[in-house]
């Protein structure tokens, strides 16, 4: 799952990338509106972190154009504890929720992961999958009860396809979503991690779609 931060407080900023990175999550940055507007612009996000009060154009401008233009991902604001007027412009504004300052970074990661399970049409903290178990709270793999070993690349592309269960992701979703913008992308390395999943997990859970890409199996749907 990858995040865009846009937030001027560079400490904070660095704050919330560290802890959404040791979440298992991927990072992009920026440190003003334009520079926000234009990322979420032209790369994919399961999620923004958007801060109101930003130089160059502020967060609700930033917010207001993207909805124009028909950018959907979850927006998590963040507004200073004295302004209620900007919370609820900012809801009228596009966003999905929104978190006070000061805050405990914590609870913007449990905020996060809660806007990406409701996009994804899950409500609770743990997707199942046939014998898999995925705790997006704990960032933890069961299979049949037992911990799952995972490198953090095999992780995040697990837990994408576990959100999006019964779907077919194409090769290239999954590197927008995988990958922060300075990666080098190449479509081999899904194939990799996905061949290393299945040495993991088994090979009847994960589908490849000829000529389209993976499916993660619902196994819950077919019964």
């Amino acid at each position: 799952m990858r995040i865009l931060v846009v937030e001027d407080d560079r400490n904070l900023n660095r704050q919330l990338q560290e802890v959404l990175t040791g979440a298992g999550y991927v990072c992009d940055k920026a440190y003003d509106g334009e520079e926000g507007h234009f990322l979420g612009d032209t790369e994919t996000y399961d999620a923004v972190i958007l801060d109101i009060g930003l130089p160059a154009m502020d967060g609700i401008s930033v917010l207001e154009r993207w909805r124009r233009d028909g950018r959907a991902m979850p927006v998590l604001i963040l507004t200073a504890r004295d302004r209620w007027s900007d919370k609820v412009a900012g809801i009228d504004a596009g966003a999905d929720d929104y978190v006070t300052k000061p805050f405990h970074v914590e609870e913007v990661l449990a905020r996060v992961r809660a806007l990406i399970r409701r996009a994804a049409g899950h409500a609770s903290s743990e997707i199942h999958c046939g014998p898999l178990r995925l705790d997006t709270k704990a960032s933890r793999v069961t299979l049949n009860g037992s911990p799952l070993k995972l490198t953090s690349h095999e992780y995040r592309l697990l837990d994408y396809l576990m959100h999006h269960k019964g779907q077919i992701v194409s090769r290239s979703e999954l590197i927008e979503h995988l990958y922060d913008q300075d990666f080098d992308r190449d479509s081999n390395t899904v194939e990799v991690f996905v061949g290393r999943l299945r040495k993991k997990i088994g090979n009847d859970l994960i589908e490849t779609v000829r000529g389209l890409g993976y499916r993660m199996q619902d196994a819950e749907a077919s019964h």
